[in-house]
């Protein structure tokens, strides 16, 4: 039987309820069995952040979503390493699980971008996208792209990176837990 699952891709450095709310919106609304988020590598245009680790992200993620049904966490581009090609990612999916059916969640500032991803052609014949609205963005594309209407927050892993490096609380931005692990790690200081 096959399975229906989202992929949300991003650095999460780090995660925070937008990405949850995001996640937990689409796997309602296109019923699908779970949503992996997928940190990845090294993104094609993101410098990396030398400060936080691949690993440290990772264990954000995982954090950020324990306790929480249907949402996973996908490591199959840490695992592979450098610079993370969508194309890539999803042929890889694809022939572990031949079964499952892929659906690749953006931001709307990604729908945007869309023209200039790698081989885009050919990754829109093999997945899914689902494009979900954040503030200042328009769903528009000339690439086939299911909308997702979501409650939109205005908020971004920069703004609470620069909270935390200013000591201005991240309360309810970004779950407990991960708050206690930056603090432990002592991540995102100046």
């Amino acid at each position: 039987m096959s399975k229906k699952i989202g992929i949300l891709g991003g650095t999460f450095n780090p995660p925070h309820i937008g990405h949850l709310i995001i996640a937990n919106e689409v796997l309602n609304a296109l019923r699908l069995d779970e949503v992996r988020f997928m940190p990845n590598a090294t993104p094609p245009h993101k410098q990396e952040d030398e400060q936080v680790t691949a690993a440290q992200r990772l264990k954000m993620v995982q954090l950020a979503i324990r306790g929480i049904p249907n949402l996973s966490v996908e490591t199959i581009e840490l695992e592979r390493g450098g610079t993370s090609y969508t194309i890539d990612t999803v042929e890889m999916l694809k022939q572990r699980e031949p079964e499952s059916e892929f659906y690749f969640i953006i931001g709307g500032d990604q729908v945007e971008y869309l023209p200039n991803w790698h081989r885009i052609d050919e990754l829109v014949q093999k997945v899914q996208f689902v494009g979900v609205p954040r503030p200042n963005t328009k769903i528009e594309s000339a690439y086939p792209i299911s909308t997702i209407a979501i409650p939109q927050i205005d908020i971004s892993s920069t703004l609470v990176r620069n909270r935390l490096m200013n000591g201005v609380t991240t309360k309810l931005l970004i779950p407990d837990k991960v708050i206690d692990f930056i603090q432990k790690e002592k991540l995102y200081e100046i």
